[in-house]
């Protein structure tokens, strides 16, 4: 089965605060912040919404098309790839900018303060499925350029290619008819509990007209696993221990 993921790729640099951020705010200067933190560790990741989903889809035994664009930085992630027998066929080098790069920091509350720098991934606007010769069972367009998202919905529909639709931190960039036409067209939709609350607010519809909107709505809700709504059934997914 191959599965075409399009999104972000690059690296995640993430850093362990001892501390709670909430301890280091004042309610009275709140519209002048200036915080700076001592952290304990600094790890560095190979990131990407698009590597993440990729690199999950081969342990399943699937095999994954990534279709994103990298930067002058990929060596290091593409031998990581290449280690796991992930084609990087259809990953666009770029020699003039850095992958996107993720900074976050987390609290010992899981709280996190995080930036993106974009790097390569407007470049993904340029990208396309047609380009893609291998039979196509699955798309995955998940959070990229918001160009790019809009570009490959509307090729997934041309081609009658059923599509997974990810739009995560990328909801707000979508007008309603734009968000109504993806979720719509889409053979799943997938969001975590407050993603799927925001596409409600946004299409100002309820739950029970987003479940008919799609055939297969996927919420993710943390530690608590997931829910699969059907439109007939709800299935209630615990989440897989780590190994």
């Amino acid at each position: 089965m191959n599965i075409v993921v399009t999104g972000s790729l690059g690296y995640d640099y993430i850093m362990d605060f001892p501390g709670l951020f909430k301890e280091r705010l004042m309610q009275e200067k709140i519209h002048q912040i200036s915080l700076s933190f001592l952290v304990d560790t600094l790890t560095k990741q190979m990131g990407g919404i698009a590597g993440n989903i990729g690199y999950s889809l081969k342990l399943l035994g699937v095999e994954p098309i990534i279709l994103s664009s990298a930067g002058n930085d990929f060596n290091l992630y593409e031998k990581h790839l290449q280690k796991n027998n992930i084609s990087t066929k259809y990953i666009a080098k770029k020699s003039d900018v850095v992958s996107g790069t993720y900074f976050v920091m987390t609290d010992k509350e899981d709280n996190q303060i995080g930036g993106y720098y974009r790097g390569a991934l407007p470049y993904n606007r340029e990208l396309s499925i047609l380009s893609i010769k291998e039979t196509i069972d699955l798309v995955v367009i998940s959070a990229d350029d918001p160009i790019a998202m809009k570009k490959h919905v509307d090729e997934c529909i041309k081609l009658h290619i059923p599509y997974m639709y990810d739009p995560a931190f990328q909801i707000g960039d979508f007008s309603k008819g734009e968000l109504h036409k993806a979720i719509s067209h889409a053979a799943l939709c997938i969001g975590n509990d407050y993603e799927i609350a925001l596409m409600e607010k946004k299409l100002e519809v309820s739950h029970t007209t987003l479940c008919s909107l799609v055939p297969i709505l996927i919420t993710t809700i943390g530690a608590k696993g997931s829910v699969i709504e059907t439109g007939k059934k709800t299935y209630t997914i615990k989440p897989a221990k780590a190994k």
